[in-house]
């Protein structure tokens, strides 16, 4: 009697086991395609892909930006910023919190902006934290657009990102910490020849790192 009793716990023991370890697995595989599935949609609202975003150097875009044909995610990720951008029937709307050797944006290092004037554009460079608030400052400085820049004869510009004042073209960054550059476009529909076009060099502007402290 004992033995058959001893049989019977020995088996629903090894049941027990067994249950418990299947639902571990059950258990394992259910988070693992929370958090992956979590992950993946948090990468998609808040860096997007090559479906969503358009990359030029550190320069991102959102393909379908305040359109009302926009995909989900695009319009997650606009809304999580807060921020109302131009559609992208009529502007581009281009963001870099990057330099060109892939370093982030941060206010206790000094940047050179260059770049070309747009034939035919309407244009703004502007800084921002990065949470996408204007840097307080002295001069009340916060953006140079298309009629406001000092151009070279050329067309060429160059503007400076840096905590104190410098000669030309500046945009003070203070102690805001990280930094997001926003460039915006919008075609005026002057109609510029093809071979304007042809002519024109990359409307992206570069961002050089000067020196950090």
């Amino acid at each position: 009697m004992r033995s058959n009793l001893g049989f019977v716990l020995h088996r629903l023991k090894k049941r027990i086991a067994y249950a418990t370890n299947i639902a571990a697995d059950y258990a394992m595989f259910i988070g693992f395609v929370l958090i992956a599935g979590i992950g993946s949609a948090w990468y998609m609202v808040d860096t997007g892909s090559a479906l969503t975003t358009e990359r030029v150097g550190p320069w991102v875009t959102w393909l379908s930006a305040a359109r009302a044909d926009a995909d989900p995610y695009t319009r997650a990720h606009f809304a999580r910023m807060g921020t109302l951008p131009m559609s992208t029937e009529v502007a581009q709307t281009l963001t870099a919190r990057y330099d060109d050797g892939g370093s982030r944006l941060h206010s206790s290092c000094e940047y050179a902006v260059k770049g070309h004037d747009i034939a035919g554009s309407w244009w703004s460079l502007a800084v921002f934290d990065d949470d996408g608030r204007v840097i307080s400052n002295p001069a009340e400085r916060y953006t140079f657009t298309s009629d406001t820049i000092a151009l070279k004869p050329n067309g060429d510009y160059a503007i400076t990102l840096a905590r104190d004042a410098r000669p030309g073209n500046w945009l003070p960054t203070g102690g805001a910490g990280r930094l997001a550059l926003v460039l915006t476009i919008v075609d005026l529909g002057l109609g510029s020849s093809e071979k304007d076009r042809e002519e024109e060099k990359n409307p992206i502007p570069s961002i050089e790192q000067v020196n950090c402290r």
